[in-house]
């Protein structure tokens, strides 16, 4: 493949994909169990997914890159607006099946006849987040804030965004609000980096995401909400060359990675937020550490 980055992108997908069958201590009924939830989400066969296992366990993050005959066939991407709409359907009616999308994709004239393929449209669904299976899954509330906790530090982390005060940041002095982004590890409740920043983008989460690291080392995982701060092509292939296995909330679960915004509204919010002008004059965009009584270990 000529263009790297779309090299690259593709390695970060199947990164994602594959990572629950990298996970320590997997058995072999358990790994099957998962290949096959897997063919049945993406389109993909057993064969290939194991492929992308033994390439990934021999060559790293370079062995998922497109290689040889297999690079001329990652011409069939999906152009981003287009599966926007794909999704916008799924999310419209859950039990939509993939042929049913296409289908109205192609009476609203929004795809040419035989311009998306099954499979690839299956699969983007799925590293979306929006498999039927997926979707069946989120009907269940609260799986996703059970299924992923971890009992040792470093094992998972969240993140959250905080909406902040409004500061004299700003040209004249105008008022200008800051934003804070917190990287919490989920076994210790640790915040382990916290900052307040000027924008609202995704460069924010990829710099406290980065400090955190370089503060406390690579987690085993991520697991992080559906915003699009979060869900980034930079975060995606960070975390496959890292190796590190990133998850995200189903759609419209806030209990999922509320851990960071709880903690971070009950304490110190209603004091600045909620408070007097002289009360937040002095809040800078620095490091936030966080008062050790704000996260309690579990009991």
């Amino acid at each position: 493949m000529k263009d790297w980055k779309k090299a690259e992108k593709l390695a970060a997908e199947r990164m994602q994909m594959v990572s629950p069958l990298l996970a320590e201590g997997l058995d072999a009924a358990k790994a099957r169990e998962i290949r096959a939830q897997l063919c049945q989400q993406t389109g993909l066969s057993e064969r290939t997914l194991r492929r992308y296992v033994a390439r990934y366990r021999a060559e790293g993050f370079d062995g998922l890159k497109p290689k040889g005959r297999e690079s001329r066939k990652t011409g069939e991407a999906i152009p981003d607006k287009l599966l926007e709409q794909a999704i916008l359907l799924r999310r419209e009616v859950p039990r939509r099946s993939v042929a049913q999308i296409i289908q109205i994709l192609e009476w609203e004239g929004l795809a040419q006849p035989g311009q998306l393929k099954r499979s690839t449209l299956q699969e983007k669904l799925a590293q979306r987040g929006y498999s039927s299976r997926q979707m069946r899954m989120y009907a269940d509330a609260g799986v996703a804030a059970r299924r992923f906790q971890r009992r040792h530090r470093n094992g998972l982390w969240h993140s959250d965004i905080k909406y902040g005060p409004y500061l004299p940041l700003g040209a004249g002095g105008s008022s200008k609000q800051v934003f804070l982004v917190v990287m919490l590890d989920d076994a210790t409740r640790f915040v382990l980096h916290g900052e307040f920043y000027p924008t609202l983008d995704q460069a924010i989460v990829e710099d406290c995401f980065r400090k955190a690291i370089q503060k406390h080392g690579v987690p085993e995982s991520v697991y992080f909400d559906n915003g699009k701060q979060y869900r980034t092509r930079w975060m995606a292939r960070t975390c496959a060359k890292l190796g590190i296995r990133l998850l995200y909330a189903k759609p419209y679960s806030p209990e999922a990675t509320g851990y960071g915004k709880l903690a971070v509204m009950e304490s110190w919010c209603p004091e600045t937020v909620r408070g007097s002008a002289s009360s937040v004059i002095g809040l800078s965009i620095t490091t936030y550490a966080s008062p050790p009584q704000l996260f309690q270990p579990r009991q």
